[in-house]
């Protein structure tokens, strides 16, 4: 157990002390899909569906979902963060909702989490907005692509 940090002493659950820990700028990218069929595609690209813009609202969803990460995720702290840029990409080969999420604070702890959140609920956006017309959606691929700052230094997914 002493490898995980969540642990106290006795094995049960902590929300990790980072009160020591240096300020630095911290950055986070995640990345995931939602591969949709023909006809689901190009309802998102053409502005098609009765719910609305699938997109416009899928990136507010990411925005509101990492500012709110430490309130649904037990051990994350709550953050200022400084900035959440949410990207979409239309694959048109493989009827494909790219989707990416940078996320930045200046603080002593990460901002991995709120990345990948933001990107889970972008793509839960997308399969909710667009579940009327097509029910066997997947959303895969989530994955955080680069981290940066603090004491573990860089990470970048190969």
């Amino acid at each position: 157990m002493s490898d995980f940090t969540h642990f106290n002493d006795e094995g049960r659950a902590r929300m990790v002390d980072v009160g020591g820990k240096d300020v630095t700028e911290r950055v986070a990218v995640a990345a995931g899909r939602v591969l949709v069929n023909d006809n689901t595609y190009n309802m998102i690209k053409t502005g098609g569906m009765k719910k609305g813009d699938v997109l416009a609202t899928a990136q507010i969803a990411g925005i509101m979902a990492a500012k709110k990460t430490w309130d649904i995720i037990p051990m994350c702290h709550p953050l200022q963060l400084t900035g959440i840029d949410i990207k979409f990409n239309m694959n048109d080969e493989e009827c494909a909702v790219e989707i990416s999420a940078t996320v930045k604070c200046k603080g002593v702890t990460g901002v991995e989490m709120e990345a990948l959140t933001a990107v889970s609920a972008a793509a839960l956006t997308v399969y909710d907005m667009c579940k009327a017309v097509q029910k066997d959606m997947v959303i895969d691929e989530i994955c955080l692509l680069h981290k940066s700052g603090g004491k573990s230094g860089d990470f970048n997914r190969a």
